[in-house]
């Protein structure tokens, strides 16, 4: 179960907060889009997101090369309360309303696209 002093420890990273404020927005994102909007490497990333999942904040499923993430909705109501209204206070601010305009601009995840960016 998630406690509130864990929920809270974990927004207290920045790398996370950006996560979990884009995942806010869209239904899921996969790690190939997080790199992208974040510009930062795939380690850094998944290790920030593997926080987020093992905390059971996140879900991930994988398809094919490519793992994809999404907000738990079994998340009690409390912890979605509070991500709620955090998105609400930071999405004017920055890095999250950058973060938030390249995932409008950036086209979704394509496999092939990226399978030949590598």
């Amino acid at each position: 179960m998630l406690a509130p002093n864990k929920l809270f420890g974990l927004l207290g990273d920045q790398t996370r907060l950006r996560c979990l404020a884009l995942l806010m927005d869209v239904e899921e994102l996969c790690v190939c889009e997080f790199i992208e909007i974040l510009q930062l490497t795939q380690t850094k990333i998944s290790r920030h997101l593997s926080l987020l999942r093992l905390a059971g904040i996140v879900v991930d499923e994988r398809r094919g090369l490519w793992i994809y993430y999404r907000l738990n909705p079994n998340l009690p109501l409390w912890a979605k309360d509070v991500l709620k209204t955090t998105a609400s206070i930071i999405h004017n601010q920055e890095p999250f309303f950058s973060d938030k305009s390249k995932l409008s601009k950036e086209d979704r995840c394509d496999s092939k696209f990226w399978l030949f960016s590598l």
